[in-house]
């Protein structure tokens, strides 16, 4: 693995062994902090998100659920549906319908991991890949940069895809995340991130939370939430959350906002008063509360996982765009970059 800058970071801990992948690859831990207090801890195992601790009361509340080992985060993935706690997914995330794209006159068949539809990316996603480190910043607004190189027909999508993601913790309380990606040649591609948030600790629950999302529609799906291509109207619809109320219990619908510098959604918590905001220059965040849990996944700290003890908040392109021309572009053309920016930012509110 290649890892440069590690001399900026003065304690030498902040890197540590996570443990080994089944071929006896040696995964890294990583901790970034500001000078408020905040601290994230990555693993370059999906360049996954682990831990997000925010300083409430003078102590750290962790909001975002995961597990203490490697091993746990190898066996969820053998789960009946895997969770991907925190994780980056990659090349294709939401569902592609029956796992099938056409591209420049090619039709692609993808692994149907899902019903037999296409999920995030195929059996071996971006989230069950160990990323190389490449950047390394300390001081100021820290930051870690992963990158991963996804070769020719990897999981069948066409093209050697160069990705890299830089993670920031600014000093304003940000998890910046910063993608870029370039093919060798045409491709479709749909990156997204997959923390499950909980504002009042990992080992709570959030239906007590409130959600506000600056959205008028949903895409419509069928029932094996594949987009028809047509668009639900959410006046005087249970997910019209353009006023703020309490998170629903089962949710996995895609929201379709309008990309700009604004906040798109935001998460509060009345227990601990934090707020946290997101911003993305995506067409969608995809919101997902309920099942992946089965009562049965231990967490961190021995918590016990349950079906609302976390809500994603993944910003990202519409699933199963490339088949649907009306649906924003997908694809990635040779000689072009993709690049999305998200943010999810927290505050305490008095």
């Amino acid at each position: 693995m290649e890892i440069k800058h590690i001399s900026q970071f003065e304690d030498k801990s902040a890197c540590k062994s996570f443990g080994l992948t089944a071929d006896n690859e040696e995964i890294l831990s990583f901790e970034l902090s500001n000078k408020s207090g905040m601290k994230v801890q990555l693993i370059n195992y999906g360049a996954t998100v682990t831990s997000l601790k925010i300083p409430v009361d003078g102590k750290l509340v962790d909001v975002v659920l995961g597990f203490d080992t490697l091993e746990s985060y190898l066996d969820s993935y053998n789960l009946p549906s895997a969770p991907y706690f925190g994780t980056t997914v990659g090349r294709y995330a939401g569902r592609i319908n029956k796992g099938i794209f056409s591209l420049n006159d090619t039709t692609y068949q993808l692994a149907g991991n899902n019903n037999g539809n296409a999920l995030h990316g195929g059996n071996v996603g971006f989230g069950k890949k160990a990323w190389n480190v490449t950047d390394l910043t300390g001081g100021e607004n820290p930051s870690i940069t992963f990158s991963l190189l996804s070769e020719n027909l990897d999981q069948n999508y066409p093209g050697a895809l160069q990705v890299d993601l830089k993670y920031t913790l600014t000093e304003a309380n940000e998890l910046q995340l910063e993608y870029k990606a370039t093919t060798t040649e045409d491709t479709i591609i749909n990156l997204t991130h997959h923390s499950y948030f909980n504002l009042n600790g990992h080992d709570s629950t959030v239906l007590n939370q409130e959600m506000a999302i600056v959205s008028d529609k949903i895409l419509e799906t069928n029932s094996e939430n594949i987009p028809t291509g047509k668009f639900t109207s959410l006046s005087d619809h249970a997910f019209d959350f353009r006023t703020a109320k309490n998170c629903p219990a089962s949710i996995d619908n895609s929201f379709v906002i309008e990309p700009s510098n604004q906040v798109v959604a935001t998460l509060y918590s009345s227990k601990t008063k934090l707020k946290m905001s997101v911003y993305t220059d995506q067409p969608s965040v995809h919101i997902y509360v309920g099942g992946n849990c089965f009562d049965i996944l231990k967490g961190k700290e021995n918590a016990v996982y349950h079906p609302a003890s976390g809500i994603c908040f993944e910003t990202q392109n519409f699933p199963d765009a490339p088949n649907h021309k009306h649906f924003p572009n997908s694809i990635l053309k040779k000689g072009e970059e993709y690049q999305q920016k998200t943010i999810y930012k927290f505050e305490t509110l008095d």
